[in-house]
């Protein structure tokens, strides 16, 4: 196990917010945070600010089917990748928000079946993270999903959020190519699809698919 005392030198006791102005408060909430910090070389960092976008948690997941080797994959227009040069539709896994009155194994359920019309039969955890820390709170938990590619396709969202989703699927292997060509530029697609071309095999055992 690693030491931990290695791993983390400071804790929730070792930081100071003096103020928090509230810039703009949407769909997404933006605040300008005054703050101090303490030094690695000891002592406390002057008054420092710093601008932080604020969001719900989020979830994500990768639809994979054991059987017949494939993934599913969606497709969406995306205003933060204008400066893509190919295109601001990007290739993505399903992915949603955390309502407060919904874990994040309930979240990746619903989202499986509002973008991708895909029922999950086993769910396994990859990893959550922070997205961005430098500019945003955002927190993802990342899943792996088995399910029964054989009828996914379509297209798919909900039009109440004007969301136009076209999902697809893919032999695994295919899928993986695209993330060494870079065709894929969206951190969730990325870390799943390199998790599960990691433990494709182990993850065949775990769900008993010979």
């Amino acid at each position: 196990m690693p030491n931990n005392n290695i791993l983390h030198s400071f804790t929730q006791n070792d930081y100071e917010i003096i103020k928090c102005d509230v810039l703009y408060d949407g769909v997404f909430r933006t605040v300008r945070y005054h703050l101090q910090f303490r030094l690695f070389h000891g002592g406390w960092s002057p008054t420092v600010v710093r601008e932080l976008m604020e969001r719900k948690p989020a979830v994500a997941i990768l639809p994979y089917d054991p059987v017949l080797d494939q993934v599913v994959l969606i497709e969406q227009f995306r205003p933060g990748a204008f400066a893509n040069p190919q295109s601001p539709w990007l290739i993505e896994v399903v992915a949603g928000l955390i309502d407060k009155k919904q874990t994040p194994e309930e979240v990746a359920l619903r989202e499986a079946s509002e973008e991708a019309g895909c029922e999950i039969l086993d769910l396994y955890p990859i990893c959550e993270y922070f997205v961005s820390p430098g500019g945003s709170n955002e927190y993802l938990w990342l899943f792996c999903g088995r399910i029964d590619a054989s009828n996914a396709g379509g297209i798919h969202g909900l039009h109440e959020e004007n969301e136009d989703i076209r999902t697809f699927t893919l032999p695994a292997e295919e899928a993986f190519i695209l993330v060494q060509e870079g065709s894929i530029k969206t951190s969730p697609a990325i870390i799943s699809l390199q998790w599960l071309q990691l433990n494709r095999e182990w993850l065949k055992q775990l769900w008993q698919i010979k």
